[in-house]
């Protein structure tokens, strides 16, 4: 029996991607890295490819995804830094091997040697984050407006202003929302 998992959500940012690996916190939670070959499933597609994952390591990465998570949102509320939460991001960051390369474009990548483990992928993902809690990048933290979601979001929009984690998910949901609400209130007369 063939066993179907949620779909990635993939963004244009390493870390709040990674926190987008469990959504929907405050509604019905989505697990997107339920398995530990999930993981590695998605350390592939976001470049970071590592041959095996344990269940321990897994549930590294998950206390790694929920410490960017509450470190990154109360970056985005501008609240302290939970000190237990900024621990275990400094203390994945320290503990991986991988090198930063440039591309021809002017980009940044990682690459991974081939002896590489979940560990120096999650070293990656934790650098990612204290780059742009810290402030180091162009853009600014911010809270997904849907209720049931409030992911923390790298906003790099040219006003600062994006409302929604994913256009494509929560913000095409509550705008669907919206527009079945005003429609019940104003529904058109019958011809």
């Amino acid at each position: 029996m063939h066993v179907r998992f949620p779909d990635f959500r993939l963004g244009k940012v390493l870390a709040t991607s990674f926190t987008a690996t469990l959504t929907e916190r405050h509604g019905d939670a989505v697990e997107r890295i339920p398995t530990p070959h999930r993981l590695i499933d998605w350390l592939a597609v976001s470049g970071l490819a590592v041959d095996s994952c344990t269940t321990a390591q897994l549930d590294l990465a998950r206390e790694l995804r929920e410490s960017i998570h509450t470190v990154a949102t109360a970056a985005a509320l501008q609240d302290a830094l939970p000190a237990p939460a900024v621990h275990v991001i400094n203390d994945r960051s320290a503990q991986g091997r991988a090198a930063a390369l440039l591309t021809p474009e002017g980009e940044r990548r990682w690459q991974l040697g081939s002896a590489s483990c979940v560990e120096d992928a999650l070293s990656v993902i934790a650098a990612d984050a204290i780059s742009i809690i810290a402030g180091e990048r162009a853009g600014k933290l911010a809270l997904c407006a849907s209720p049931t979601c409030q992911a923390a979001f790298f906003d790099t929009s040219q006003s600062r202003t994006r409302k929604w984690c994913d256009m494509n998910t929560c913000g095409n949901r509550q705008k669907k929302a919206r527009f079945n609400a005003n429609h019940r209130k104003n529904p058109r007369p019958a011809k």
